[in-house]
This record gives C-alpha cells, structure tokens and sequence, in this order.
C-alpha cells in the first residue's frame, strides 16, 4: 500500500454548500477500512465544523483553522498549533470598519476586499502575521501556518510519512497542503491555478469528484497516476555532459554490481544519503559492518549483539528513522533464513503503512543465491523499492534479478557485468557499455526504458571522505582486508589492520622483511586496493623501484607520506 494517509478539504471538496452527502462518507468509510487513516484539514473554526458536521469521528485527526489547530475527534484534545491573535490587533480591524470578523483560536477571518485594511493594520502593528485566501475569504494568520504545516503536524502524530500522503483540495489555501503531499488531487470544481499544480484532477466535482478518487484509490492504490508523480525522484548522479540522472522514489528496483574494491559501497551510500535527503526511509541489510555512518540512521546488531526482527520494526515505527541492520553476529548459513524473516516483516509494514520506503541488502550473492529460487518466499516476486549489492549478478537469484529495473555497474569492466547481468537472465547485453575509469562513478542501464547505458559520477561527500580515513588511518578494515608482513620464508603473520599499525609494526621489522615486501610492491598494492588512495600508491610505487634507498630511508620516507595525508590519533602522538 503507497498512500496510507488521505488528507481532504472540506468546503468545496467533501462538502457542498456546508453538508457532505452520505454516499461520500460511505466512501470514507470503505477506504477507512483498508486500514489507511483520513484526516480532514479545513479553513473552518473547529466549534463552528462540530456544529454543521456530526460525523467528524470517521477522521483520525482533523486540523481546523487553515492550519493552526489540531483535533483528535476520539479523545476531543484540542492543540493550538500557533500562538492566537492578539486582542489590540482585532480591536484595530474593528475600529478601522472591518465587522464581518471571525475570530478563531489561533485565525482572523474576514472577506474580500478587507485585505487591504488589515494589510495596514499589521504593517502599522508591526506585526509578524501573513494572509492566506481562499476564495473570497481573506484569513490572517502567524508565519508559516497554512494547511501544509497543519497537515505535516498531523501525519508526524500519527506516524506517517507525506510521502505515502495523498491530498484532496479545490482552493488556493490547499495548495500547501499539496506541496506537504507525494500526491495531489483536485476536484473538477477546483480553481484554474489549483488543477494545474494537482496530480490528478477528478472527472466529477465535489463529492462525486472524492468517491471517483477513492474508488481509484481501493482499486489500485493510484499505480496508474505514477508518470503524473514521478516528480518525486531521488538524485542518482551527473553524466560527462552535466546531465543530473535520477531514479524513480517508488516502485524501483537497483542492481550495484561490480568487482570487490570497485566502489560499490561508495555508490551505496549516495543513494543512501540521497534517499534522506528527501526523506525516504529505508532499511539497510550490512553483513560487514559498513554502513555504520549512513545518514540518519538506527544502528541495529554488532559483533557482540545479533539483531532481533521485531526490534527492528519497531526501530522504524518513526518514519524519520532509518535502520541499518549489523549482521556480523549472525553465522553465515544462518543469514539467508534471517533475510528472509526480516522482509516478509518488512514487507507486512509496507503493505499496512508504505515503509519503509526502500530495501537496501550489501552483499546480497550471500543470501540471495540461485541455489534457493526454488524456496524463496513469495515476498520477493514483488521487490518493491530496493538496492541489491553484488559481486557478480550471476551469483543472485535469477527469480530476483529478473525484477531489476537499473544496473549500476562499476569497475574497470562494466561490460562483462552487463553480460553477466543479461546472460543470467536470458536477456541480451548492451552493446556499449563504456568502462569506468575513476572513483565514484558507474555506468547506468534503465532496462527497462529502451536507454543505452550511460556514465556517471556522484559527489562523494566530505562525510563519506572522512568516513574512509579514519577507517584506514586508525581504524580496522577488517582481517581480509588487512596487510599482513610475512617475510621471505612465511615466517611471520603479522596483521596491520589500518595505517597507523602499518606505521608502527614497520618500525620494528628487520631490513630483508621490508624488503621482501617493497620490492614485490606490496606496500603500494595494498595502499591503492584496500585504502584507495591511488596518489599514496603511486608515490610508493617510486620508492619501490628506487634501488638506490636504503631500507630505513624507504620506511621514512614511507612513513611521511602517510602522515601528510592521514592525523596520528591522539594515543600514538604519546
């Protein structure tokens, strides 16, 4: 389920002339129970709604005063949402022949041609008020209060997020409503400049225009409006000729594949950090221990901790909270039966509450493996949103590679993973997959959308930078990643799991150990593969070839490098 919540206007839209006919409510109802929740966001006073509208208990919260106060109908709480108006203000509009006044809680309202007094008034006041129109209505209100922000309090008390919001509206004061939504409708009554900035425009006005809209809804959840939403896209990366590439916010399903080393987790946390930039929440499924830093993210399981499904979900009950699940206390053989539990519970919540938005599983060839597309569960013939990262597509299930909508292939021969793509599916290869020869970039391939692949590159940003030298610096890249001093004759196995070891293991060594490593280029293989820094590699790959340098002028020198790039920690400065 995409849109959990609907928000609605009254006047104009549900209600005609005041009253809102019953066969409009028996279409609340039905949608109501489907489980998604309704909220009704109104110009009108909340004692003057309850008044004229007795059924406002089919809503789960109702924000009254264009914006400015908040009703729960079951508890009958009411929550001012700004400050109310000051009374000298009101009794300056009076005293200037303004009569006609409603006054609200929090809103001042009056009628076209008003505005103009009360625009004086406020200016001769000095004081921090705007007005909002809607129709011949002139309401005043404090800054930053309009239906967007009424409707953007209600969805974060009830937990949902605006993008699996749809909004329904026919005035100018709906328009924020709209912007606080990832789908808009107006109804064909609706003014000019409302249609044109709405999703979707109802056939039928008023009421009749909201029972169209729903049935929609209960039918198909609005899958067929996705081109007219497709606004809602999330930033991918720039082509060689300054084009930004995006990708669809919903519905998307993203292969990054590529050879170990490659930058795929670089890749990985661009969409990650693009994702919450738009506040899309996701899920992250890290079998390494990697994405420890991914951008406003709940950090699940450890190397002490195994993690638990319900905690979990419960993790991202807050649509402002992502989830990055740590599975390195949870055995090999054991992962692939843990995924499994994890989506079928996350896909439970997407269909109850649309969230998490996107799916993220590293190292996906461990869990998703060919072997088992025979006992998969049924969650995965429906993907969904989601990021597999692989190796080698070969190696995922063919039953779940072949739902993949765009490729990123990075390395230094994205070709042979396109063909290793297509061939495990049984579809032909693009031709001209061009090869990636730097950092942070890829080539995509929207399959689906008759493109040829096309070269990109992202902003790796000062975060993710930062990110990869303390990890190298001081850090630990793990046991396989790390430089291991051996000697000529294996006598040794001495780990170096970050630079700063690397350093201080070095001092220690006796000459023809350093050596045996220097000249076999070990030292500069390892800084340019496992540390990725290709400008530390080159330069050591020259004292290397010197065979002029002692062993101790090649240690210091070495060692130079390293701290021109790289802080000491504190501990080693002594």
């Amino acid at each position: 389920m995409r849109y959990t919540c609907v928000a609605f206007d009254y006047d104009g839209t549900l209600a005609s002339d005041g009253r809102v006919p019953e066969d409009v409510l028996l279409a609340l109802s039905k949608v109501k129970q489907t489980g998604r929740v309704l909220v009704l966001v109104t110009g009108r006073r909340l004692n003057e709604l309850l008044k004229i509208f007795s059924h406002v208990t089919i809503f789960d919260l109702v924000i009254c005063e264009n914006g400015a106060v908040l009703y729960d109908p079951l508890t009958k709480v009411v929550k001012l949402l700004a400050e109310p108006p000051a009374l000298e203000f009101i009794n300056n509009l009076r005293a200037r022949g303004i009569d006609n006044l409603e006054i609200g809680q929090v809103v001042v309202a009056t009628w076209h041609p008003h505005e103009t007094i009360a625009i004086e008034v406020i200016q001769e006041m000095g004081l921090d008020l705007h007005i909002t129109f809607n129709k011949g209505a002139v309401m005043i209100l404090p800054p930053e209060i309009n239906k967007g922000s009424g409707l953007r309090a209600a969805i974060s008390e009830l937990n949902i997020s605006s993008h699996n919001t749809l909004s329904v509206g026919d005035a100018e004061n709906d328009l924020a409503m709209f912007a606080a939504s990832e789908c808009s409708a107006a109804v064909a009554n609706a003014l000019p400049n409302v249609k044109s900035h709405a999703s979707i425009t109802t056939r039928a006005d008023h009421g009749e225009g909201v029972i169209e809209l729903l049935n929609r809804l209960l039918e198909t959840d609005l899958i067929e409006c996705e081109q007219v939403v497709r606004q809602h896209q999330i930033g991918l990366g720039t082509t060689d000729d300054g084009k930004v590439l995006e990708f669809n916010s919903y519905n998307c399903s993203i292969l990054i594949a590529g050879p170990s080393k490659s930058g795929k987790s670089t890749i990985a946390m661009s969409l990650l950090e693009n994702m919450a930039a738009c506040g899309y929440q996701y899920c992250v499924i890290d079998p390494e221990g990697e994405y420890h830093r991914a951008p406003k993210a709940v950090l699940i399981g450890n190397q002490h901790y195994a993690p638990d499904v319900s905690d979990i979900v419960h993790a991202l009950d807050n649509p402002a909270d992502n989830v990055v699940v740590n599975l390195l206390s949870v055995d090999l053989h054991e992962r692939p039966a843990f995924l499994g539990r994890l989506v079928c519970a996350l896909q439970d919540m997407r269909r109850t509450r649309g969230r998490p938005h996107w799916i993220v599983v590293d190292e996906a060839h461990h869990m998703l493996h060919p072997y088992w597309d025979e006992t998969l569960e049924p969650e995965w013939s429906e993907l969904g949103s989601i990021v597999l990262i692989t190796v080698d597509p070969a190696e995922i299930s063919r039953r779940v590679l072949s739902e993949i909508d765009l490729v990123l292939a990075v390395g230094r021969d994205t070709s042979k993973t396109f063909k290793s793509f297509a061939d495990h599916i049984g579809q032909r290869a693009p031709e001209d997959a061009k090869d990636v020869p730097g950092w942070g970039t890829a080539v995509a391939w929207f399959r689906h959308e008759h493109m040829l692949p096309v070269r990109m590159s992202i902003g790796v940003t000062p975060v993710e930078h930062q990110r990869h030298m303390r990890k190298y610096a001081a850090g630990d890249v793990g046991s396989q990643r790390s430089f291991y001093f051996t000697g000529p004759e294996n006598r040794f196995k001495i780990r170096c799991q970050n630079l700063f070891l690397f350093l201080q293991i070095s001092d220690g060594l006796d000459d023809s150990t350093w050596n045996f490593h220097l000249r076999r280029g070990d030292f500069s293989n390892w800084f340019r593969d496992i540390i990725r820094d290709p400008s530390l590699a080159n330069e050591t790959c020259q004292l290397e070839t010197n065979n002029s340098l002692s062993a101790f002028e090649t240690r210091q020198r070495i060692r130079k490098l390293i701290e021109q790039r790289y802080s000491p920690p504190t501990k080693l400065l002594g």
